[in-house]
């Protein structure tokens, strides 16, 4: 029995998971949700609602993170894992942390009235977009020269960001992360995991 994958299509936490099980070459059930009437199927699994939610064979995995270590455990052909755990870890804690916040006011500005969503871009390249932009001067990939876990668990944020108001994202001095975004959003990986579903219903 194929594990049952739990998703919506444009959630970045949701796409990260799906890139590692794409990755991984594991088959799973799609089962695209609506957010505003979610499946009672998927809220008896994980009662706080969110996706991704993996259910394999009456395991639950309800983090993003969880499945993709969960996939990469059974299948890690070009080496993902490969890598400093204490530098990743630290990319995802501020791309988690600080990063994500910051990017929801920014996408959101209707919601945070009290703040000018200059002040909120500046914030977000002085936490991760210049610290990336360095990185990525010297590398192809955050990690080193090959792809990695990483690169994939903090992509789909940095996408979410450059589409809020694409042309200021485009006037930004972050050539080489564009240049990573790029790579990644025509990366095989990534397409192959964006093609639209029917809304499950239980």
């Amino acid at each position: 029995m194929k594990p049952i994958l739990y998703s919506y299509r444009r959630c970045p936490y949701a796409m990260r998971a799906r890139m590692a099980l794409k990755y991984a070459g594991i088959e799973v059930e799609h089962r695209e949700i609506e957010l505003r009437k979610k499946p009672e199927s998927m809220l008896l699994l994980s009662p706080k609602g969110t996706v991704p939610v993996l259910s394999i064979e009456g395991r639950v995995l309800e983090q993003s993170l969880e499945i993709m270590y969960w996939a990469l455990m059974q299948s890690d052909p070009d080496g993902w894992t490969l890598v400093d755990e204490s530098i990743a870890q630290a990319w995802l804690e501020k791309n988690d942390g600080p990063f994500k916040t910051l990017l929801d006011q920014y996408k959101y500005p209707n919601r945070h009235p009290e703040l000018r969503q200059a002040e909120v871009l500046n914030q977000l390249q002085e936490i991760m977009l210049k610290p990336m932009e360095a990185a990525l001067a010297t590398n192809t990939y955050l990690m080193g020269t090959r792809r990695s876990w990483v690169d994939i668990a903090i992509f789909p944020f940095i996408r979410q960001l450059s589409k809020v108001d694409p042309k200021v994202f485009e006037g930004l001095p972050l050539p080489h992360i564009k240049q990573w975004l790029q790579r990644l959003i025509e990366a095989p990986v990534f397409t192959a995991v964006m093609q639209k579903y029917p809304t499950w219903v239980d």
